[in-house]
């Protein structure tokens, strides 16, 4: 990959209120990834913010995806926080100059989840309720995905705090699982559950043992090669 020239930016966050402001104070390339690091600024440090990494080659209009670190949603104000960008993954070999801008608001999650909102596994074919502290009233999407693969989902939910979630019977058993919360105001604001297994409805070793019982049974009425059985007896006359 060519060498890329990057432009630091000091970015002022636009918020409702005064006294936040996030500072660009060094951004590098290592190898395919460009690394944005910034201070967040706030004399509220319970805040929380929802931020975006844009870039000038399409002009700021859109932030960029491939992303990770300290971006998106629920982030507090601190020090050295850095967002990683996979640049060859959304631009592909990209040359020359860009500038980079970070923008955000306060967050207000539309759901908070507890430490007690999701089990370690469901079992396919069975419904389940899953509770949530609501924090809007906008409908919302929830879609079940295996990695980032999805697997089933519904929209527009009503957001009241809670959602039986019917685990499809023919979801595959295995871990890796995990539901997707979205609000339909605004993509941009996405919740994931904790990963989960997906087990049986049925265990396996039930389903096994009719099978090994009928083969001690059947050991049992075939005699041994070269063993001597017994007549049986002869009715009296």
């Amino acid at each position: 990959m060519k060498r890329i020239l990057l432009i630091p930016l000091f970015i002022l966050i636009v918020v409702t209120a005064v006294g936040q402001k996030v500072f660009i104070t060094k951004v590098e390339l290592a190898g395919e990834k460009i690394i944005v690091h910034y201070n967040l600024e706030d004399s509220n440090p319970g805040s929380e913010y929802l931020l975006s990494l844009y870039t000038s080659r399409d002009n700021f209009a859109a932030p960029v995806v491939k992303v990770t670190g300290d971006v998106g949603s629920g982030i507090k104000p601190g020090s050295n926080k850095k967002i990683e960008w996979s640049i060859i993954q959304d631009y592909g070999a990209y040359k020359g100059k860009i500038a980079l801008e970070i923008r955000g608001r306060i967050f207000i999650p539309f759901a908070k989840f507890s430490n007690t909102s999701f089990s370690e596994s469901y079992k396919r074919g069975k419904s389940y309720t899953i509770h949530w502290n609501p924090g809007a009233n906008d409908p919302i999407n929830i879609e079940l995905y295996k990695g980032e693969s999805r697997v089933s989902g519904e929209v527009n939910k009503p957001n009241t705090g809670s959602y039986v979630f019917q685990v499809p019977s023919k979801t595959k058993p295995g871990k890796d699982y995990r539901l997707k919360f979205t609000s339909t105001r605004n993509s941009d604001e996405v919740l994931y559950s904790s990963v989960f297994a997906v087990k049986p409805k049925t265990s396996m070793v039930i389903k096994v043992v009719p099978i090994v019982v009928a083969g001690v049974v059947a050991y049992l009425l075939i005699p041994k090669p070269d063993e001597d059985i017994d007549d049986p007896p002869l009715p009296d006359r």
